[in-house]
């Protein structure tokens, strides 16, 4: 079927007098937005209203949302016209509709999340883990066994702690996002524990992949580069020289460019499970290799 352009409202029924007497025939008329030689064609059946506000009448929870690519997310979301709960440890800094204190590597405070959360939101459609850091960039052997544990019950631990509260909360053609990282798909030297963590990730959403085979309940996991968040000053402990240097010649990615691979995802057509998203900024092709200028 041969793609039609998008008629605006009303335009099958101006007809000029030039094309009356011409005999032009309103159903041979092609309307198209002309951005220099090349026209824009619209599929003949769009649905504009789901273009317009993607996530009407959805509802959302994002863990780790008072800053970077969780803040990012909310909001994406929450433009859509998904209702969004954000929970992360500095309520202060959270700008959701429903903010609530969440630490993720406590029991007790991801119970009360999820319980006051789905109260609020009356079900859940999107959940996305987004929580999760990376301490220090030290050889294994020098790594304390301390952070060893924050990063595990953090980026691991936590994740399959809130997946496995909001799954029975998630109604049909619901959504899990699992934040990854490249560091799950290809190891670098001097962050062993954290490489450990978002590999842990990537397995544990395949294989809740597999659980979920079947059941109108789609997952997908967003594993981004090199992003300009809060991410690496708490990785350096508040060291701003240390945090910046990651970012030096080189144009990385924003929060708000992983934000748009969630919507992205969640967003497709309820038959679609995109399985896993890979986002890098243009000049890194690895955890590794980066062109800087």
């Amino acid at each position: 079927m041969q793609p039609r352009t998008l008629p605006a409202r009303g335009a099958n029924l101006r007809r000029t007098r030039s094309s009356r007497k011409h005999g032009r025939s309103s159903k041979r008329r092609e309307l198209s937005h002309t951005f220099g030689a090349a026209k824009l064609y619209w599929p003949r059946q769009v649905n504009l209203r789901r273009i317009v506000a993607a996530l009407e009448g959805k509802t959302a929870i994002v863990t780790g949302a008072s800053s970077g690519i969780g803040a990012a997310t909310a909001v994406a979301l929450a433009r859509e016209g998904a209702r969004v709960a954000g929970g992360a440890r500095r309520i202060d800094q959270l700008k959701t509709e429903i903010t609530l204190e969440l630490d993720v590597t406590d029991a007790e405070s991801c119970e009360r999340f999820v319980d006051t959360a789905i109260d609020e939101l009356g079900g859940l459609d999107i959940l996305v883990n987004n929580a999760g850091l990376g301490l220090g960039r030290d050889p294994f052997w020098e790594s304390s066994e301390q952070d060893e544990e924050t990063v595990l019950e953090t980026d691991v631990h936590g994740l399959i702690r809130m997946t496995r509260l909001c799954l029975p909360h998630i109604r049909d053609g619901g959504h899990i996002v699992n934040m990854g990282s490249i560091a799950g798909r290809q190891a670098y030297e001097n962050a062993a524990v954290y490489v450990a963590s978002k590999f842990a990730v990537r397995g544990f959403t395949y294989a809740l992949r597999e659980d979920l085979l079947g059941r109108p309940i789609r997952l997908t996991t967003v594993d981004p580069g090199l992003v300009e968040s809060n991410f690496s000053r708490v990785r350096f402990r508040g060291d701003e020289e240390k945090a910046k240097a990651p970012y030096e010649g080189v144009d990385p990615l924003r929060p708000e460019d992983v934000a748009e691979c969630v919507l992205f995802a969640v967003t497709r057509p309820r038959h679609v499970n995109i399985d896993e998203l890979v986002v890098k900024a243009l000049a890194q092709s690895s955890p590794v290799r980066i062109a800087r200028s």
